[in-house]
């Protein structure tokens, strides 16, 4: 992936007329003050696979590419992947390619989970060479416990590392009173929390992704809508098309209507009814 390229578009789109300049131009300038702040070499990127994370990377890998000079290659970008219990097999394997293609130096933790069969793909082959050949588990507490353990795994295996990039939204669980930028909670390792793309919408992640044709993951094409475990996770029931004893098919995530029900599809299945593209 040629990374000076996603510098002059992206920084084009910023300085266009597009109803998107506005919120990429905000993302950059938040990217470039933290590289400012902090400096390359203490900044990575928190990367799952899921459509935020992807706006971001893309973002970033723009904005690390536009302050080389014409000459200068592009230094390998540090990121964190925390994996869940049971990610799915698809959505690993489009980490696997981001890290390739974004030339990610990719540092990954993984929590102990039982082998668990995924519900849209066969298992996806694991031991790529940018990613540790014996993952370190985060242990078995999960959710804020499990989180901090990895922080701290990270923080001891690369303590140069200050901040982090986060592909936080407003909507999100708990992003509604964050900022740009905060520092972890007291008690947590010290880690100065960016991020960029906070006051963007369910509807300004896809144009952007659509827009400037950046690959995501292949779940969102069947109808999922925001990743978790394939313990938790399903298709949208928002953008059921048809459901019938030979077949069930899900529109795409991009034509999602109403934003307010982007995780309709986590936790226990709910009914909805199906939505019209407007």
């Amino acid at each position: 992936m040629d990374c000076k390229k996603i510098a002059q578009s992206v920084y084009d789109l910023a300085n266009s007329d597009d109803p998107l300049a506005a919120p990429v131009k905000e993302a950059l300038d938040v990217i470039d003050q933290a590289l400012d702040t902090h400096g390359q070499e203490h900044v990575s990127i928190s990367f799952n696979g899921g459509k935020d994370c992807t706006v971001l990377l893309h973002l970033y890998a723009g904005a690390l590419a536009r302050r080389l000079s014409s000459s200068e290659p592009t230094k390998p970008i540090p990121a964190l992947y925390i994996a869940i219990p049971s990610p799915f097999p698809s959505l690993e394997t489009f980490i696997e390619e981001c890290a390739r293609s974004y030339n990610l130096d990719l540092f990954q933790c993984r929590p102990p989970s039982e082998r668990v069969e995924s519900v849209v793909t066969p298992a996806a082959s694991a031991g790529a060479d940018y990613i540790a050949s014996a993952p370190k588990a985060v242990g078995k507490a999960k959710g804020a416990e499990g989180m901090k353990q990895a922080l701290q795994m990270y923080k001891d295996e690369f303590p140069s590392i200050d901040a982090i990039l986060i592909g936080t939204r407003r909507s999100d669980p708990h992003g509604a009173t964050l900022s740009h930028s905060n520092p972890t909670d007291p008690g947590w390792p010290r880690f100065e929390r960016i991020n960029p793309i906070i006051n963007w919408d369910y509807t300004d992640v896809w144009s952007f992704l659509r827009q400037l044709k950046v690959p995501y993951c292949d779940l969102y094409d069947y109808g999922y809508t925001s990743l978790g475990s394939t313990y938790n996770t399903f298709p949208n029931p928002a953008l059921l098309v048809e459901n019938t004893s030979a077949s069930t098919l899900y529109r795409p995530a991009y034509e999602l209507v109403d934003c307010a029900l982007e995780r309709a599809g986590r936790g226990p299945a709910t009914v909805a009814k199906p939505q019209l593209v407007s």
